[in-house]
């Protein structure tokens, strides 16, 4: 069977034609770093704090991270649901139903960066309060999080059109954007911790500057360089682009969404069993929010790889390319999972190593970071089978399945762990919680992709499937 054509604004889009291995390691290496560079803004910030201002600072990025976590909620969403919506018009040969979204997920991103950054302004003490702030780290909680906040719109458009900067067919630029701001941030956070003797204040400033920056470089790319461009007459609201974002990005919204509700829940339960041992609820708080960060690490490999085969997946299934979908999944799904088997043994057998890069504490610290980061960790191995089962549903249009698997680790499992095993086992609890949730959480989502893969197979035997395979 000849292979179908899609045109995309400059003739055939490369992603219904180049091989399939290539293709997914051009669009994923890009989309980790710019995952990692994501994690890093805060990971940065928390590794100069511990050096130059001690635990406490570190305690008061853990308690302003699940802020941050709604903030990043909303941005996936949106970036996220427009890049789906965006590659799949593109399957179809529906090009200005592209532009429309481009330009229309400007206007959302830029919206939706203002109102949570003055609502956060105007609330923060009792916002900072509810997500675990004591009398000691409110302070530090304060002076971060009030000047964070600020950049809380350029944060926003920057991590949305990283999204559609991949669809687009420049998965490079993606990462550019983020990483020329990741690399300021690094650069300007000792010059205003150490030299200027800022503290939190500078390392808040540092991530505030680079936020800018990425945002600047990512829309020069949409007005001079991309194959989609912001154009004013395509940046009226239209209803059905909007409710497409919101609806094919709830998954990735919920996601974020769900990882605050937990945060506080982990913060709040952290304090206070912490409070009951001679570990305190500070001290505790603050190694299990390096802990929360390392994973977040290993995590962006996984999220990488899911992002990177959305775009993949969604034009080739409007291009009904059925054996590049499957091909595209399977190969991301292996990949993934070799990657995080890698962080998972690192993390079991070398702690002291991977913790000494946050600053020395006392041995109290040391020994319990050392647990939460072998305990917590241990079932992690299963995340990058579950991120990219669950960005394929969204890839491929399937919303609820996709906001459900979202909702699962987290929603349906983690937080209900985190309420009822400390009763049991105190402290310990807590830690146990992330092992059962990871691999619980596994053997659902392999319920839902196992009759998906079979359906697959019947169309691509229908369409001959062999012939379209790259």
């Amino acid at each position: 069977m000849q292979q179908q054509r899609t045109l995309t604004m400059d003739g055939e889009n490369p992603l219904g034609v180049r091989p399939i291995k290539g293709l997914l390691f051009s669009f994923s290496i890009p989309a980790i770093i710019s995952c990692l560079v994501n994690s890093v803004y805060n990971i940065v910030d928390q590794i100069f704090i511990g050096q130059g201002v001690g635990y406490l600072g570190n305690a008061a990025t853990t308690i302003a991270f699940p802020l941050m976590t709604i903030i990043m909620a909303f941005a996936t969403l949106i970036g996220s649901g427009g890049s789906a919506y965006a590659a799949l018009r593109l399957g179809e040969g529906r090009k200005r139903e592209a532009l429309l979204t481009l330009n229309n997920l400007l206007v959302i991103a830029i919206g939706l960066g203002i109102l949570p950054a003055v609502a956060g302004l105007i609330f923060l003490k009792p916002i900072l309060t509810l997500f675990g702030a004591t009398e000691t780290t409110m302070p530090y909680a304060i002076d971060y999080t009030s000047i964070v906040l600020i950049g809380v719109p350029f944060s926003m458009v920057s991590i949305a059109l990283s999204s559609m900067a991949r669809t687009d067919g420049h998965p490079r630029m993606s990462m550019y954007g983020i990483l020329i701001g990741a690399a300021l941030n690094t650069v300007l956070d000792p010059i205003y911790i150490f030299v200027l003797d800022w503290g939190v204040k500078g390392a808040a400033i540092a991530t505030v500057t680079a936020q800018f920056v990425s945002t600047v470089v990512l829309c020069y790319y949409f007005l001079k360089k991309g194959r989609m461009r912001f154009t004013r007459r395509y940046m009226k609201p239209v209803g059905r682009v909007w409710y497409k974002i919101f609806s094919l990005g709830i998954s990735s919204g919920i996601t974020a969404l769900v990882a605050c509700i937990m945060q506080v829940v982990m913060n709040n339960s952290l304090v206070y069993y912490g409070n009951q041992t001679e570990i305190t609820g500070d001290v505790a708080l603050s190694a299990m929010g390096i802990v929360m960060k390392i994973a977040m690490i290993l995590a962006s490999v996984c999220i990488g790889f899911g992002i990177g085969a959305q775009p993949i997946l969604g034009f080739n299934l409007g291009a009904k390319k059925y054996a590049r979908v499957r091909h595209t999944y399977l190969l991301a799904v292996s990949i993934a999972t070799a990657s995080i088997l890698i962080g998972w043994a690192v993390c079991q057998l070398a702690p002291h190593l991977v913790l000494s890069l946050f600053g020395k504490e006392n041995q109290t610290f040391t020994d319990f970071a050392v647990r939460c980061l072998r305990i917590y960790l241990g079932g992690i191995f299963c995340a990058g089978f579950q991120i990219v089962s669950t960005n394929y549903f969204q890839a491929t249009g399937q919303p609820l399945k996709a906001s459900l698997l979202s909702m699962l680790r987290q929603l349906i499992l983690l937080i209900p762990l985190l309420l009822i095993l400390p009763i049991f086992f105190g402290l310990s609890g807590l830690l146990y919680a992330g092992p059962c949730a990871d691999i619980g959480s596994a053997v659902i989502v392999a319920l839902f992709i196992l009759p998906e893969m079979r359906k697959l197979n019947r169309k691509i035997a229908e369409s001959q499937g062999p012939a379209l395979a790259a």
